[in-house]
């Protein structure tokens, strides 16, 4: 392996692209965190706006309506899911695998119906999300291998990272949500709508993880597969945990998810067992969770 300059932006560029769907993710779970609800259904909200945006680009080639099937279709799953955790009191941990399991048959169903196929659906007539033009750099070709083949909504993860910083942090309505997740009752004892509010963030959070499977699907090779989230739902709830559910935490911990999977892919044509490449990713989760609890219990045993 000839490790140089090149190699390195090749990385880069490859990191970017695998961390974003899950940093979208990360971010809605992240969220979800700031007030008090665990939702692990995360994994089918985003597969379901994965199916939702390759449904949409079949029948109507736009990129635009894609997108927007997948938020909406995304959203409405997570805003269900939220009122049975908050309304009906519904154990979340069942909730979220149920969403999960649900959303994994459905679409298995759903593609042998619509695509008449089994397993994956590729076609030439859909149409990938637009790339950055990065022509201008053609004089530092590092740069351009480093920001090439990336879309626009690659960028805006990172933006979108520093808006919800500035809205949890600065905003009265990101302090009512961190109230609720300090102290729910608390803070209803101050007026606050805390099922509203809690609701609320699943439902947004949903519309996250709609952007991140329609980024999965039609960012890099525009296609869909059976359960092509392949566990990036749970890997991006691990990003946020290791990011504290902190906006700019999360993005750290999806770079580092990333940069593990862009490490899978490159190892896939080396020497090393293709079983063990692809089960890097999630030993990369197992030991970053692994040492974050470790670190956390001896901060609290101090």
């Amino acid at each position: 392996m000839n490790i140089n300059a090149n190699y390195l932006a090749v990385v880069f560029n490859s990191t970017i692209r695998m961390m974003t769907p899950i940093l979208f993710v990360g971010l809605g779970s992240a969220l979800c965190n700031r007030v008090f609800i665990f939702n692990i259904g995360l994994e089918g909200t985003m597969l379901t706006g994965a199916f939702a945006a390759i449904v949409a680009n079949y029948y109507t080639g736009s990129i635009f309506i894609s997108l927007l099937a997948a938020m909406i279709s995304a959203m409405i799953v997570s805003w269900i899911a939220g009122i049975f955790m908050v309304k009906f009191k519904g154990a979340m941990l069942v909730v979220g695998v149920s969403i999960n399991m649900l959303i994994s048959g459905l679409t298995t169903f759903l593609m042998q119906i619509i695509f008449g196929v089994k397993g994956a659906y590729v076609s030439t007539d859909l149409v990938p999300l637009h790339k950055i033009d990065v022509s201008m750099l053609k004089q530092w070709p590092i740069l351009q291998t480093m920001f090439g083949s990336l879309t626009y909504l690659d960028f805006f993860a990172f933006i979108l990272a520093i808006i919800l910083y500035f809205f949890l942090f600065r905003t009265v309505t990101g302090f009512r949500m961190r109230s609720v997740g300090i102290n729910k009752v608390a803070a209803q004892s101050l007026g606050i709508n805390a099922d509203r509010l809690q609701i609320g963030t699943v439902a947004f959070s949903g519309l996250l993880s709609g952007i991140g499977g329609c980024l999965l699907t039609m960012g890099g090779v525009t296609m869909f597969a059976q359960n092509i989230t392949a566990g990036r739902g749970y890997i991006a709830m691990a990003a946020a945990t290791l990011g504290a559910a902190h906006p700019l935490g999360v993005v750290a911990g999806s770079a580092f998810f990333g940069f593990a999977q862009s490490m899978a892919n490159m190892l896939q044509n080396s020497s090393i067992s293709s079983q063990l490449t692809m089960a890097l990713p999630y030993l990369a989760t197992i030991l970053a969770l692994a040492i974050y609890n470790f670190a956390q219990i001896r901060r609290h045993a101090l």
